[in-house]
Order: structure tokens, then C-alpha cells, then sequence
């Protein structure tokens, strides 16, 4: 299985592809040099396979390249960044 996590700007979200079918996405709101992520999903077909984490890991870590920050409204990305302590350092207020 190939997994590829883009980012969308036409669509404001990160999606990832498994093995080059939309399989989910993460939708954000651009806020200047914050981005604030309102909702994620994944196909009904790929749920329980680790695809939501595979996006969350591969969204968070774009978001860290390129120095921005992530205020998670959406529930899905505040739990993984709950289990996933090293991603804390990325959580900004709203600007």
C-alpha cells in the first residue's frame, strides 16, 4: 500500500492517497502563519487501516517544515496531537 499526503491549496486541505485513490483528507482555514484544521476524514473504505494517523503525521510534519502552526479545532487532529506529544509544539492560539 502507497500512501502520498499533499497539500490542496485550491481545496484549503491535506489529502492522502493510497496507492493514487483520494482516501481522506483534513481541511483547514488559512489564518496568516497559522492554519486552523476544522475537519478531517477518511473514506469509509480505508478507516481502521492507519490512514487518518498516516495523514495526521505527514499533515503535521508539512506544517512543521514550513515553521507554521495548527490550532485544531477539528476533534480527530486534537486527540492524535494529544497521543502524539511531539506534535504539542505546533499548537498556536488563533490569531
Amino acid at each position: 500500500m502507497s500512501t502520498l499526503i499533499e497539500d490542496n491549496p485550491a481545496k484549503h486541505r491535506f489529502e492522502i492517497l493510497v496507492d493514487d485513490a483520494l482516501a481522506g483528507f483534513t481541511a483547514y482555514v488559512p489564518r496568516g502563519e497559522v492554519l486552523v484544521f476544522t475537519h478531517t476524514e477518511v473514506d469509509r473504505g480505508f478507516q481502521g487501516k492507519g490512514v487518518g494517523g498516516t495523514l495526521m503525521r505527514g499533515t503535521l510534519d508539512e506544517v512543521r517544515a514550513r515553521g507554521t502552526k495548527v490550532v485544531p479545532q477539528c476533534s480527530f487532529m486534537a486527540a492524535f496531537i494529544d497521543k502524539h506529544p511531539e506534535y504539542a509544539d505546533l499548537i498556536a492560539d488563533l490569531p
